[in-house]
């Protein structure tokens, strides 16, 4: 219990658990009608405001510079033409198998909306208004026009099925300067113009340049700065939760718990079956082996939650218990701490289509090709760091429409998940060593 309390996740908890409690028993719709005129009601959207506020300032750097930072990761075996095209094409191909694994169980089966039609906070009229609309209010505006449901900005239209249209909205989105792309949040194309730089860089800049350890430093700067702000996380979840069950019908922690439930049902059949059985055909490792052998590094995510802290052990196991060439597992391992976030697209994938229930966003063709995609995207730049998904799980919301306050929503259930998706990170880590050191081998080039 001492332990539970000294964390963040306790904390996080303990205000989820104190929002819904104060809005049930001390909530009413004279507060939703008074709007920011009652004093309780006005101070905890003071709260709610600020927190999604201090994290959306921090969306498009941290986007545009974690991701220039994975890719120029990848210039130090750059002559390692070979080893470096199977170990990404591993973590792609992994990477959207979990993705569509989580997909096709959030569309097969969402338990959460068998007893809550029509009980999303979309339907209110008060809670999912975008943040431009929150500051332009006027002053003596009536409470109705104040909390009048503002649809938030999409990356595509939704409701275009058609492929050209859909591809002609991808372009317009993503063909931007940086500039007006950070300065817009436009986060196709930051995303895009990241890339870019971060390839560049890489194929023009020598390897001792300075920009690449100002990139990393800026990177890490940011990366400071948002956990500063996650340490705020318990009030802005206890206002968010707050306001969120003071105007929705539906339970909102029975629903959390039928999503925690799918999210762990499809991580372990990625985890249990799929990278076992990639490990088996293409790494020549019997599953029992990859188990027994893999022990230490999963307990060590499963306590630690994070694939960074993992990454020693994960490299020792490689090498010394399942017999992975050094030159091959200093190349893999580190560079999956970074881009194999196959639990992390997985859960965000879910995530993403559980939240635009909440939220009464409807989901078209379009919008689920759009969080495929950034999906697999914003998994690649994910900090291998407790909780590191939450910055890329921005850019999934943003590109389906979903208000940004949801990620508070999230943050309820989102640590405890994080063990589990952490554990099968690292072990896809260990799978993506066992298959590209089987194919180096092949052509005679591990050592």
């Amino acid at each position: 219990m001492h332990r539970f309390f000294k964390s963040l996740t306790g904390w996080v908890l303990v205000g989820a658990c104190l929002g819904y409690l104060a809005a049930r028993i001390f909530g009413s719709p004279e507060m939703i009608a008074a709007g920011d005129t009652h004093p309780f009601y006005g101070l905890v959207m003071l709260i709610k405001t600020a927190f999604i506020k201090a994290l959306f300032m921090l969306i498009a750097p941290i986007i545009f510079f974690s991701l220039i930072d994975g890719v120029v990761r990848v210039r130090d075996q750059a002559s390692m033409r070979r080893l470096g095209a199977y170990t990404i094409g591993y973590y792609l191909v992994t990477t959207a198998i979990a993705i569509a694994i989580g997909l096709c169980a959030v569309l097969l089966w969402h338990p959460w909306t068998e007893h809550a039609p029509g009980g999303a906070i979309g339907a209110s009229e008060k809670s999912s208004e975008s943040l431009a609309t929150s500051d332009a209010m006027a002053p003596g505006a009536a409470p109705s026009e104040q909390y009048r449901r503002v649809e938030p900005r999409q990356l595509i239209d939704l409701k275009s099925d058609s492929p050209a249209r859909i591809l002609k909205g991808f372009l317009l989105r993503s063909l931007q300067n940086p500039f007006a792309a950070l300065a817009e949040v436009n986060i196709l194309a930051i995303v895009l113009n990241a890339l870019l730089i971060g390839l560049a860089a890489v194929l023009v800049l020598p390897g001792e340049s300075p920009f690449f350890a100002f990139i990393h430093g800026v990177n890490r700067v940011f990366q400071k700065i948002l956990s500063w702000i996650i340490l705020l996380a318990p009030a802005g979840v206890f206002a968010i939760v707050f306001d969120f069950t003071l105007s929705m019908e539906s339970n909102l922690f029975a629903q959390l718990l039928k999503f925690s439930l799918l999210v762990l049902g499809a991580t372990l059949i990625h985890g249990l079956i799929v990278l076992p059985a990639l490990a088996y055909f293409l790494g020549g490792t019997c599953p029992l082996t990859l188990f027994r052998k893999m022990g230490q590094p999963f307990l060590v995510a499963l306590s630690t939650a994070s694939s960074a802290a993992t990454l020693p052990f994960t490299m020792r196991t490689c090498e010394e218990e399942l017999g992975v060439a050094p030159s091959v597992a200093s190349f893999v391992c580190p560079l999956g701490a970074t881009m194999n976030m196959d639990g992390t697209a997985l859960f965000e994938g879910i995530a993403a289509v559980f939240l635009a229930h909440l939220f009464d966003v409807e989901l078209g063709t379009s919008g689920v090709i759009a969080i495929f995609t950034m999906a697999i995207i914003s998994s690649i730049g994910a900090p291998g760091m407790p909780s590191g998904s939450m910055s890329g799980m921005q850019m999934v919301l943003l590109a389906a429409g979903i208000p940004l306050e949801a990620i508070g929503i999230l943050l309820v259930v989102e640590r405890p998940l994080d063990t589990f998706r952490t554990a099968v990170n690292v072990e896809g880590d260990i799978v993506g060593a066992l298959v590209v050191n089987k194919k180096m081998s092949r052509g005679g080039e591990s050592s």
